[in-house]
């Protein structure tokens, strides 16, 4: 296992930790509210000597991610980024290859500058139509298809939060859009367990 790793994790509210932290980019310069509320803290919880950098903004689509992704992403010089997008997209009624679009161009421009992505499905949301649930399971099955063959790091994020029962819905939530601290924990933990696998 790696001792030491410098992760960015870049996305919308997910990432973020909404609602129950604003991340450092939407409240300069540390973040503010409940740091359990973000899974880069679980990560951070169960490997002290991992950094993660939050880079979550509410609300962003894919494109807009993608727009900030140099300076948020390539400035920093990290060993790995956690790219965890779509959701708004979806949400918003956009179409499903520009999500793909978007999500291999981040894929690619970590991969040019010796970045090694980590590829994170979109998760539920409660009020989710028929139409955004399939449109979901649509994209992440790219997802994971597109990490195999490219081989690349891959977290099934929306499995580590979406109710058993349903798996359309979140199990357990505040708002019905986003995981409860719960939830980023499931996450954090997830994400070190695919990177554990990986050798990290």
């Amino acid at each position: 296992m790696r001792s030491s790793l410098a992760i960015v994790a870049i996305g919308d509210s997910t990432t973020a930790g909404t609602p129950g932290f604003l991340s450092p980019l939407e409240a300069p310069p540390g973040g503010r509210g409940d740091p359990e509320s973000q899974y880069g803290y679980w990560i951070t919880k169960a490997r002290p000597g991992w950094r993660v950098l939050n880079r979550g903004i509410n609300g962003q689509r894919s494109d807009q991610i993608l727009a900030r992704f140099g300076r948020d992403v390539m400035l920093e010089k990290p060993d790995l980024v956690v790219i965890l997008a779509g959701v708004n997209d979806i949400y918003q009624g956009r179409k499903e290859d520009s999500v793909r679009n978007n999500l291999e161009a981040m894929y690619e421009r970590a991969e040019g500058s010796s970045v090694v992505p980590v590829a994170a499905t979109i998760l539920p949301y409660n009020s989710a139509g028929p139409r955004e649930a399939v449109s979901i399971r649509n994209v992440n099955s790219w997802i994971s298809s597109t990490s195999e063959e490219r081989g690349m790091l891959f977290c099934d994020t929306n499995e580590a939060v979406r109710d058993g029962a349903d798996p359309d819905r979140l199990a357990s939530t505040p708002d019905g859009l986003h995981p409860d601290v719960d939830g980023y924990r499931r996450m954090g933990e997830a994400i070190v367990k695919a990177l554990s696998d990986a050798g990290y």
